[in-house]
């Protein structure tokens, strides 16, 4: 087999297809050998109109991505049924001077006419440039980093958490700020896109106020309907930018798919089985749109998406999964004062499989520190100030058995430097964690950093008067703040330090960014202090 029609293959992993579908049909995957037949890719409009993207850095390479799209809110994305080629290169300089690696992949109809390019080969700790050419269009450049070896000496790192970008509520005005911050990566916790109708006004407390920009069409269930939301999202320049500046790690919460799900459970009372036919339009679109390895393609329903990057000795960091193992939310996901079901035994969020991947990475792990990425809030806070206890149902504060089966691991295997990134809130959080939240123990057993939203919520304020009740009555709560915004975090040998940016509007474009603090862990104390 010639080495240009390796390249038109889609390179999925020997691994993943034996797991996944057993010997026998990987051996049918590998049959066809002839020459796929690819469409002349004539484009009437520019078919880059998604941008591009790269993901999963790795000490030898990354992903590269893009998808053809010339009119993107056409069934059919305005592309033929057919294959199309794809040429790609990647630059040790943003001129492309020096082209450090080249090829041919292939744009599938099967996958939204997505290309996901795994690039290896590549040298260490080090930026690439790279674009896409098709026919005679070329797409814009993107920039890319590499990670250091495994377990190689790394002094700093410097990355951001960035995601909850309802479309409908305001501008990615925060993602052109992030674009300029010179990011080895981004850390992307979920809620990419939102999942309901196009609606001209929302409900506030402050009563009716008409949305900044509308959803198209109704809300999402097919596959075309979720590859268009995608691609509203995607349109947009600053979120454009944003990808092209730097690597992303993506992950989702719930809204990629539907509010609040878990397992085969949404909260719209769906047969489980009807509802697995939109996980599986969902997961596909996901894939479709992100950055990510052959090895997360989803099968059916079901998508691996827990996995861990090093950053040379300096940080393990663990993506996680907290919707696709998770048991129903206990007392009808409702806020409540009181829920004897957060208790419950059998209540599981990780997983077994994965809290025991988890555990055994850290153990495992050279690195000095050890950081959690995933989507909700682990603190259990109190979020009636009152003689009750309230709790958010649908966070880790809803699961007190596997909460305490993932601290109580932590602290039993003696984790050090233990940082928890979260999303989900449309706040910035700051706190400890303890094994009760009620009852702080003496020392941490971590430090959890919840970054607000890109534009969920709206314009926000500094903070909400709840919530200075509620900062109040959590001891191991140590700053709130409730505008838009993102996190950046710079970490090194001695401290994992925070900095939280916030936008003061969103609802128009000329939002004013600034940092409005900046804490810091040091190695081997688990305390947050002011930088």
């Amino acid at each position: 087999m010639s080495d240009r029609l390796r390249e038109a293959r889609l390179d999925l992993s020997r691994r993943h297809l034996l797991r996944c579908f057993g010997a026998g049909a990987f051996a049918a995957l590998a049959l066809p050998l002839a020459r796929p037949a690819l469409a002349d890719p004539v484009f009437r409009t520019v078919p880059f109109q998604l941008g591009v993207a790269s993901g999963e850095p790795a000490a030898d390479g990354f992903v590269i991505w893009t998808r053809l799209a010339p009119e993107p809110f056409e069934i059919g994305h305005g592309m033929p049924a057919q294959a199309i080629e794809v040429q790609w290169e990647v630059a040790e300089d943003d001129s492309f001077r020096a082209i450090a690696r080249s090829g041919t992949a292939v744009a599938r109809p099967e996958l939204g006419h997505s290309v996901h390019v795994e690039v290896d080969g590549l040298a260490p700790s080090r930026p690439y440039w790279y674009r896409f050419t098709a026919g005679r269009e070329r797409s814009f450049a993107g920039r890319a980093v590499t990670a250091p070896l495994p377990g190689a000496r790394t002094d700093r790192l410097r990355f951001a958490v960035a995601g909850c970008q309802n479309y409908e509520q305001g501008y990615y005005t925060a993602h052109r700020r992030l674009a300029a911050e010179e990011l080895d990566f981004v850390f992307c916790y979920g809620d990419y896109i939102y999942e309901g109708r196009g609606n001209r006004l929302r409900n506030t407390a402050e009563g009716p106020v008409e949305t900044i920009r509308q959803h198209f069409g109704a809300e999402i269930y097919s596959l075309e309907d979720y590859r268009r939301r995608y691609a509203q999202y995607k349109m947009d320049p600053d979120l454009q930018a944003a990808h092209a500046a730097a690597p992303w790690f993506s992950v989702w919460d719930d809204h990629e798919i539907d509010n609040n799900w878990v397992d085969f459970t949404d909260q719209d009372g769906t047969p489980p089985a009807i509802f697995a036919l939109r996980r599986q339009a969902a997961m596909q679109a996901f894939y479709e749109n992100m950055p990510l390895r052959a090895s997360a393609l989803p099968v059916g329903p079901s998508m691996q998406l827990f996995r861990r990057a090093e950053w040379g000795d300096l940080v393990n960091l663990n993506l996680l999964d907290t919707r696709q193992y998770r048991t129903d939310q206990p007392c009808g996901d409702r806020w409540m004062i009181e829920c004897a079901e957060v208790s419950r035994r059998e209540a599981e969020v990780l997983g077994e499989r994965q809290h025991d991947w988890l555990m055994q990475g850290i153990t495992q792990s050279p690195a000095l520190w050890s950081v959690l990425a995933q989507q909700v809030m682990v603190m259990d806070l109190d979020r009636d100030p009152g003689p009750g206890t309230a709790y958010n149902l649908d966070s880790w504060a809803g699961y007190r058995t596997p909460r305490e089966r993932l601290l109580r691991g932590l602290k039993d295997q003696r984790a050090q430097n233990v940082v928890v990134l979260t999303g989900d809130e449309h706040q910035n959080y700051a706190g400890e964690l303890h094994l009760d939240g009620r009852n702080p123990g003496s020392e941490p057993i971590g430090i959890e950093f919840v970054t607000t939203s890109i534009s969920s919520g709206g314009d926000g304020q500094d903070q909400r008067p709840d919530m200075v009740a509620i900062q109040a009555a959590n001891e191991q709560l140590k700053f709130n703040n409730n505008q838009r915004g993102y996190g950046v975090f710079e970490v090194d040998r001695e401290r994992f330090q925070a900095e939280f940016k916030v936008i003061d509007r969103v609802a128009t474009r000329d939002g004013t960014l600034s940092t409005r603090k900046r804490l810091a862990v040091p190695a081997g104390e688990p305390r947050l202090f002011e930088a």
